[in-house]
């Protein structure tokens, strides 16, 4: 197959046709599938035979959007679910069992820190590096350690990890690395090409670019040698090769539990892909505009953006991403009260928890998205009291940095301090 440029693959990268000439994905708005046989229809279930039965279990509209994100990142195939956090839970228990331990960057999404915690009752622990290092990591790899997480841009902490340098670690022990590579997108990283095993994304986000559709993915680069001592599950599921990750998961956990992705939501999420690099270009420039303006701004804000040449994460952000540094942007405000009468009377961004919307959102981290964390998980993620989170879209800069100038200066609507 062809290779194309970043655009081209959105549109044309998998070569696909339609039915009946159609430009656009079908909905297949189906629950099951007929069959002719009674034949056909087992050697489906076997595994014998390429097809559909059940949408629980697979569909043609999440199909298409399985193989165009398996081909954005450079995958052997995907697994699409419900939302973003089914799909780390499809990751993660795909091959840990009671008794095992993961090895996490600290400044994790605070509903993946939460997911981790529940863990606990089936006995999975989580140990957080406190700083995101290759070096930190392997300091609290264990003989129980089975996996090995992080987030390419830590949400909100905005820390990048070095994927090449953590994967080499992980692998010196016989680990999987699995990379949650939301926030960046494959428009800004393929963590499969830097040695990540599994790449997990929530979809919602900048994939679909709408917020009109929950949805996850995950993707499997396939080079990774399971190890039938160190993880008993795979032992059954060597025989498919590369595909071993993949086929233990459709033909259990997902299977099981039914974490499925709803065909209209599959199809919203491949019309969003069409758009992603025109939109991620954006978002990108937006933020550093923004945050450079912010900087400059002063009145004792602080920025934290990973395109400043200070930032602690800039030196691997600059050698790992390319078009970019994202569009996430946070303030250090210097209190709550601040960050909440900011919030209040910005007139552009929506209070909306979420990132990755075409529109500007803005949200106070502490008390939304991190509101279950204990007071040290916050500390851990990055997650201050007086911070606003800002995930930037796409809209004219002028209006955005006029919006933030008269707000931070102590303007009314008419201009007037």
């Amino acid at each position: 197959m062809k290779e194309y440029g970043f655009n081209t693959t959105l549109l044309h990268g998998t070569e696909e046709t339609n039915p009946f000439g159609a430009t656009q994905v079908p909905v297949y708005q189906s629950s099951a599938f007929r069959h002719d046989t009674a034949e056909e229809l087992e050697k489906i279930f076997a595994n014998k035979r390429a097809g559909y039965s059940y949408t629980r279990i697979n569909n043609p509209t999440v199909e298409a959007f399985e193989k165009r994100m398996t081909k954005l990142e450079g995958g052997i195939g995907s697994v699409a679910c419900a939302s973003g956090m089914a799909a780390l839970t499809m990751a993660l228990m795909n091959i840990l069992q009671n008794g095992d331990h993961v090895v996490a960057a600290a400044g994790l999404y605070g509903g993946t820190v939460e997911l981790l915690d529940e863990l606990k009752a089936y006995g999975i622990t989580t140990t957080y590096v406190r700083e995101n290092t290759p070096q930190a990591f392997e300091t609290e790899i264990t003989p129980q350690t089975k996996a090995v997480f992080a987030e390419t841009i830590g949400n909100p902490k905005l820390d990048v990890t070095d994927i090449q340098g953590v994967a080499e670690i992980a692998h010196k022990y016989g680990i999987p690395f699995l990379v949650d590579n939301t926030v960046a997108t494959p428009y800004l990283v393929n963590p499969l090409k830097l040695g990540a095993d599994i790449v997990i994304h929530s979809s919602s986000k900048y994939i679909n670019g709408s917020s009109d559709a929950i949805s996850g993915i995950l993707i499997s680069g396939g080079s990774f040698k399971w190890n039938a001592e160190k993880f008993p599950g795979m032992a059954e599921f060597k025989k498919f090769g590369s595909f071993a990750y993949l086929a233990k998961l459709r033909n259990g956990l997902f299977r099981s539990m039914g974490a499925c992705l709803a065909p209209q939501n599959a199809f919203l999420n491949t019309l969003g892909l069409e758009t992603l690099g025109l939109r991620m270009q954006r978002h990108c420039s937006n933020a550093m505009e923004l945050a450079e303006f912010l900087k400059e701004l002063g009145h004792g804000i602080t920025v934290s953006y990973p395109g400043f040449s200070e930032h602690p994460y800039h030196e691997i952000a600059a050698k790992q991403f390319h078009g970019g540094y994202g569009a996430i942007i946070t303030l250090r405000t210097g209190s709550r009260e601040h960050a909440f009468r900011i919030l209040n009377e910005l007139r552009i961004p929506w209070l909306v928890s979420n990132i990755g919307d075409t529109k500007t959102l803005a949200i106070h981290p502490s008390s939304t998205i991190a509101a279950h964390l204990t007071q040290e998980e916050k500390e851990l993620s990055g997650v201050y009291d007086d911070m606003i989170r800002i995930s930037v879209g796409i809209e004219d800069i002028e209006d955005l940095k006029e919006d933030f100038r008269r707000v931070i200066e102590g303007e009314d609507e008419n201009g007037e301090s």
